[in-house]
């Protein structure tokens, strides 16, 4: 059974939807040989008026090493490290220091320490890879910004498939106060379709790990399935959820995503107008695209590319355009993040084994909106 009701903006761009996506691809190429473009250079449509990147990203953090995901802890913010399974707290003086250390954490190939969350009684949850599988877990916060601390740790859900690729691994607190996470479908296409698998879906979970009586397939914790690797998750200001996600070998997607929705992976890939799915949005070649983490500022959806190396906007209102922000300029981008001071965040990850790290990558740049 699949559940069709669209969210209000999706109602009104009268947007029929899609999914899914691939293993991270191949290396980019070295910064010395993408040519760099100018700060913004258009693609396709550029967004209606907006608050969008101006002037020259300014480098918050650097030395990093495989930043992940990043998270707010009031204007604290926190970083994962995928390898070692690390959480580190950024200093005002750009240095970083690590509170805690989620145990157990397996890194292989793509797997490890990955989605980060915090949510309003100052509690992070975190997505890793343990011995068992991917798990979601939960900490309590202890001490002040500079003596930060992991507490007590609370297990809300292990068993999700685990794989050297394809391990979704973003977290989101919805403005239903529910939590969301993606997961890949870990090498087992199939797995997307299977309503009783947690492999290739968005889950969405009370914070205390529950199944919500309003999810869309009674007694489950899928939301959404039919996808492959999503790695990106946000929302707009009227609810709208979108999510981007690697693609196989032809189309990378950004998804609105709907209760219940089948996005099509294995059996589609891009748009393809079949009324069995819901196609995306938008969809680019990987080459230029490879979505990872997205986030939603002032009415436009802020994309981190791996392999295109490019920061891409979107208009939440026309999610059919893009601007490209950045292009081969600081490499592999994995998360972007609306910071508390108004700024936009985005991290490289340059040091993931696939990039051509500069000296003092990975770094995280701060850009202002205006």
């Amino acid at each position: 059974m699949r559940y069709r009701t669209l969210p209000p903006l999706a109602l009104a761009l009268g947007v029929a939807l899609t999914a899914c996506g691939t293993a991270e691809p191949e290396p980019i190429p070295s910064e010395s040989t993408v040519a760099p473009s100018p700060s913004a250079s258009a693609t396709t449509a550029a967004p209606p008026a907006a608050l969008l990147p101006t002037g020259d990203p300014e480098t918050v953090a650097a030395d990093l090493d495989t930043p992940w995901s990043v998270a707010f802890l009031g204007e604290t913010a926190l970083v994962s490290d995928r390898d070692d399974g690390d959480v580190l707290e950024l200093l005002p003086n750009g240095g970083t220091r690590v509170i805690g250390t989620v145990a157990g954490v397996v890194h292989d190939g793509e797997s490890g320490l990955l989605g980060l969350a915090v949510d309003d009684q100052d509690r992070l949850y975190a997505y890793s890879t343990g011995p068992d599988g991917n798990r979601i877990e939960r900490y309590a916060l202890t001490g002040a910004p500079g003596s930060l601390a992991l507490g007590a740790k609370e297990t809300l859900l292990n068993g999700i498939p685990a794989a050297s690729n394809h391990d979704g691994g973003r977290l989101g607190i919805g403005p239903d106060g529910m939590l969301y996470a993606t997961t890949g479908d870990a090498g087992d296409r199939e797995a997307a379709q299977d309503l009783d698998s947690l492999g290739g879906k968005i889950l969405r979970m009370t914070l205390d790990g529950a199944v919500p009586a309003d999810n869309p397939f009674p007694g489950s914790l899928v939301y959404s399935y039919g996808h492959r690797n999503p790695q990106g998750l946000a929302w707009a200001d009227d609810g709208t959820m979108f999510a981007a996600e690697f693609g196989q070998d032809t189309w990378d997607e950004l998804n609105v995503i709907t209760p219940g929705g089948n996005y099509g992976w294995p059996e589609v890939e891009g748009i393809e107008g079949d009324g069995d799915y819901i196609d995306p949005v938008q969809q680019w070649n990987p080459d230029d695209a490879s979505p990872s983490g997205i986030a939603i500022a002032e009415g436009t959806i802020y994309i981190a590319n791996l392999r295109g190396a490019v920061l891409r906007a979107v208009p939440v209102a026309d999610p059919g355009g893009s601007t490209e922000y950045y292009a081969g300029e600081y490499g592999r981008l994995r998360a972007v993040t609306a910071a508390p001071d108004g700024r936009l965040w985005f991290a490289t990850s340059n040091t993931d084994g696939r990039g051509d790290p500069a000296d003092d990558d990975d770094r995280i740049f701060a850009v202002t909106l205006g």
